[in-house]
């Protein structure tokens, strides 16, 4: 078991993907994600194994949540700055959680 405080060290906050290109070259399909989280944290990019079920145009303007206090992460030529969170389906297939009501982006969750 972990503690509360534990918890508390991973920062996840709300974010409106803004930009999607398609991860051309990249080893496994994936999706570039360019992601606002307000003005405290600003737009930042992540990679995402999500092209089962999402094409990039139908990501723009999704609200998504993402841990943003993970060191970046090189993924071939591109830099990952925050992980995306989503849950796998029976196959593996990658099913993004977000909130149901629009929420101001950048905030954290509790």
């Amino acid at each position: 078991m972990i503690e509360y405080e534990d918890f508390t060290k991973v920062d996840i906050r709300t974010g409106r993907v803004v930009r999607a290109e398609d991860f051309v070259g990249a080893k496994k399909p994936a999706i570039q994600l360019w992601i606002d989280f307000g003005p405290e944290i600003g737009i930042k990019k992540s990679s995402a194994q999500i092209t089962h079920y999402y094409k990039k145009e139908m990501l723009i303007g999704r609200q998504v949540l993402a841990v943003v206090n993970f060191p970046p992460k090189q993924i071939g030529p591109f830099m990952s700055e925050v992980l995306v969170l989503g849950v796998g389906d029976d196959a593996g297939a990658i099913v993004l959680i977000g909130p149901d009501q629009a929420v101001p982006n950048g905030r954290r969750v509790h």
